[in-house]
């Protein structure tokens, strides 16, 4: 009787395993996505409390830095010593450091806070892919990407909304304490539910490389955050810092060919298509952050909508993505083929920023929305099947890096997307002003080329027509630029080899089409 029971009652137990595990995974995802877009809504309020507007940047900045810096070492932590552990561990640090950040009394200790944040959060979207690479196989994991989507366009779309409402009503400190009670939610039903096999590695860890990778990617970062705003990019500081960055970088490359455990093995990149999709993710974050950048910007300074529901404006393009990203899952998953989705949506992608480049004062909103509903679609084919193909062309043993290196491609492109599409914004709206308004415009424009909605309003008509008219000359030039940079992803998604994805079809995990009996899914035996 017992030996009947068990297959009647264990199936039941284990989806809702699965279920909570998942839930569990993307609470965490929503955390590392949704924390800048609720504190960059909370900004002006906390520098009205703790003064120090001009380390406001470093806010920002100081948590990029500890995220990327800290993202493939997170990776490899993983791959040595188990993935549950360092998940939880970047977890902890990440609620530690919202914690600490809610309570800073200065300028100050709120930058020291967020770069802790920072640390832990290199961990949490590095911990969610590695763990779903772990569960499950890659034939199946297409089914998640649309989940995935999911949490990205709820993060982008609400995230500014949550965060003027909490600071309105709250107060900003709750910006950073709403983590606490998600992150606790998350990390219960992970130590509890999920169940991975325990590593032990008796190698170090490669300390002399994540140096050199921290020095070199905190050089970058800093050149794309500071050129053309707090340093001329010709200056010696951003020279400077683009010598050490080389240098650094160049010497990690080095030392990886004679460390004992390197921390991202450089024999991941002899697959073409690991390669190739690292050069995708790059490119797809430098085009996605830069639109997402500018699309509200030209809504708010030429069509006159309202900054308060800001993240409302990327609704058709987030909508787009998240309904391709999901059908791009479904299809992959029954059909085992992928190659179809880079191409067709490095294709989608160059068009819709072609059409996104010639936008100008006369657009409509209809018409702009069609044009992001084109690019969404494109990134939609592109955001999870670059991870998925990523991880499809490694071993398990190196699950961990795979991951955290296409997550640090994709970060690296957001920050020279941000920096190259806005100095070219900048630049542009400047000299437009300066032809159209002549002394007075580039008084205007003299501090920021991105004026608020207040400090539009309070310009002449003759002005803020000029300032309409530079807007638009400015989105034109970054977006175009976008589609020639989307270009080199299509070149790249060609060129990319249609290998088997490992693991079941669309079948039942408990019969093969013979009706011969395989093995369950490791989704199965690992929760």
């Amino acid at each position: 009787m017992a030996d009947t029971k068990t297959p009647e009652t264990e199936p039941e137990k284990q989806p809702r395993s699965v279920r909570v595990v998942l839930l569990a995974l993307m609470i965490t995802m929503m955390l590392a996505m949704l924390d800048n877009m609720i504190v960059g809504t909370a900004m002006p309020t906390i520098v009205g409390e703790l003064g120090g507007l001009e380390h406001l940047s470093w806010v920002v900045t100081g948590y990029t830095l500890a995220t990327a810096a800290s993202t493939p070492i997170w990776g490899k932590i993983g791959d040595m010593y188990g993935r549950k552990g360092a998940f939880m561990t970047s977890i902890v640090i990440f609620l530690i450091g919202s914690a600490l950040s809610g309570m800073a009394q200065n300028m100050g200790e709120l930058i020291g806070f967020r770069a802790i944040q920072g640390l832990g959060a290199g961990g949490l979207m590095v911990g969610v892919m590695a763990i779903i690479g772990d569960l499950i196989p890659p034939r199946e994991r297409g089914k998640y990407q649309g989940m995935m989507a999911g949490v990205m366009a709820l993060a982008m779309i609400g995230g500014p909304l949550v965060g003027g409402t909490i600071t309105d009503n709250w107060g900003w400190r709750w910006s950073f304490y709403i983590n606490l009670p998600l992150g606790v939610v998350a990390l219960t039903a992970i130590s509890v539910v999920l169940h991975l096999p325990k590593k032990r590695s008796q190698t170090r860890i490669d300390y002399l490389g994540a140096g050199l990778l921290t020095l070199g990617i905190t050089s970058i970062v800093l050149v794309t955050t500071w050129g053309g705003s707090e340093y001329a990019w010709t200056s010696a500081r951003i020279m400077e810092l683009i010598a050490i960055g080389v240098a650094s970088l160049i010497g990690f490359v080095f030392w990886q060919t004679r460390a004992a455990e390197p921390i991202v093995p450089l024999h991941i990149f002899r697959s073409r298509n690991f390669t190739l999709m690292s050069l995708i993710g790059f490119i797809t974050g430098f085009v996605m952050f830069g639109a997402t950048l500018f699309l509200p910007l030209y809504q708010q300074s030429v069509q006159g909508a309202s900054a308060t529901n800001s993240g409302l404006l990327l609704l058709p393009m987030l909508g787009a993505m998240l309904v391709t990203s999901m059908v791009a899952g479904r299809v992959t998953t029954s059909s085992g083929k992928y190659k179809v989705f880079p191409v067709a949506g490095s294709i989608l992608m160059v068009i819709g920023l072609y059409l996104l480049s010639t936008m100008d004062t006369g657009t409509s909103r209809l018409t702009s929305g069609v044009f992001m509903a084109v690019v969404g679609l494109g990134m939609g084919c592109l955001m999870q099947i670059t991870m998925l193909v990523a991880q499809n062309s490694v071993e398990m043993k190196d699950m961990g890096v795979a991951s955290s290196s296409t997550t640090l491609f994709r970060t690296l492109g957001s920050s020279f997307g941000v920096a190259i599409m806005g100095a070219l914004f900048n630049n542009r709206v400047q000299d437009v002003m300066s032809e159209r308004a002549g002394a007075l415009g580039s008084k205007i424009t003299e501090q920021s080329a991105q004026l608020d909605a207040a400090s539009l309003a309070k310009l002449p008509a003759a002005a803020r027509e000029a300032y309409q008219h530079a807007v638009s000359a400015g989105t034109h030039t970054a977006f175009l630029l976008g589609a020639v940079v989307a270009i080199a992803a299509l070149a790249a998604a060609v060129f990319v080899k249609e290998v088997p994805l490992k693991g079941a079809g669309p079948q039942k995990a408990d019969e093969a089409t013979d009706g011969t009996t395989v093995a369950p899914p490791p989704m199965v035996e690992a929760v």
